[in-house]
């Protein structure tokens, strides 16, 4: 049954300082263009319990991930690992992470990225949960973390990776989250080609939102901050690169999103905060 206008935002940092004074209704306008459901994104441990916290207040609309970002690993001690772990273990938690690794902007020294990635792999195995992944210019490594982890499910969140990557991540298993990237007429080109090749019951959409803006969006806000507002345009790309019908994307990811969170739920009738 397709569940129109209804859309699942799978990457949703709501947590950041950019939406404070006007969070309520960016919420709300996301609402009125069909994005109705959202899982909202931990970077850090104190970005993982506000997401619960904004989770907790309208559960009917928003489920959370606990973890800490690549950036963030020099900063995570391994007496915080029970902290992480309870915070997995709160009911409206469907996933560990933002986890992975980034060497682009390597804020973190590697060891460390591999030390919290590896932690999060294991916290994320115990607690039965699913993983949302983080990966640039690591890839090797990564996948070598990944394999001694093969029973994890999860999304590799933003890809933006070449034809290889895609194939080693769908060998593992792992769904797609696809972005505002793919409206990138410079940098999406490889994307716009290869979407077609993600088998439509591994695709998942995501607006990364406050980042990622899409850059073929007119008109462009004057903040140039993205909002899950635009997750459908982003949907209208992707089912344009693959030739199907914005419907088919939307009720696929839809379903697939709920498949991989855990969530069986109605988005209701009620807005949200």
């Amino acid at each position: 049954m397709t569940m129109d206008p209804l859309l699942i935002d799978i990457g949703l940092n709501l947590t950041h300082d950019s939406f404070d004074q006007d969070r309520a209704q960016v919420v709300t306008d996301a609402w009125n263009a069909g994005v109705r459901q959202a899982v909202l994104t931990g970077s850090t441990l104190d970005s993982s319990r506000r997401a619960i916290e904004l989770a907790a207040a309208a559960p009917a609309q928003f489920r959370a991930t606990a973890g800490v970002h690549p950036h963030h690993a020099h900063e995570f001690a391994d007496t915080d690992i029970d902290t992480l772990a309870g915070l997995l273990s709160h009911p409206l938690v469907v996933a560990a992470g933002e986890c992975g690794l980034d060497y682009f902007r390597n804020f973190s020294p590697h060891p460390d990225q591999q030390r919290v990635f590896r932690a999060q792999l294991e916290l994320a195995t115990r607690a039965r949960k699913p993983v949302f992944l983080h990966q640039r210019d690591a890839h090797d490594d990564f996948l070598q973390i990944l394999r001694d982890h093969r029973g994890l499910a999860g999304v590799a969140h933003c890809f933006t990776g070449d034809a290889a990557e895609l194939a080693a991540y769908l060998d593992h298993g792992l769904y797609i989250g696809i972005t505002g990237w793919i409206c990138d007429e410079r940098r999406g080109q490889n994307l716009q080609r290869l979407v077609a090749d993600i088998p439509l019951d591994r695709l998942l959409v995501e607006t990364d939102a406050p980042y990622l803006l899409p850059r073929n969006l007119e008109p462009k806000p004057r903040t140039r901050r993205n909002e899950p507002k635009y997750l459908p345009h982003i949907v209208d790309a992707i089912a344009r690169h693959r030739g199907e019908s914005f419907a088919t994307i939307a009720d696929a990811t839809t379903r697939n999103a709920r498949a991989l969170f855990g969530w069986p739920i109605d988005a209701g009738g009620e807005l949200p905060i």
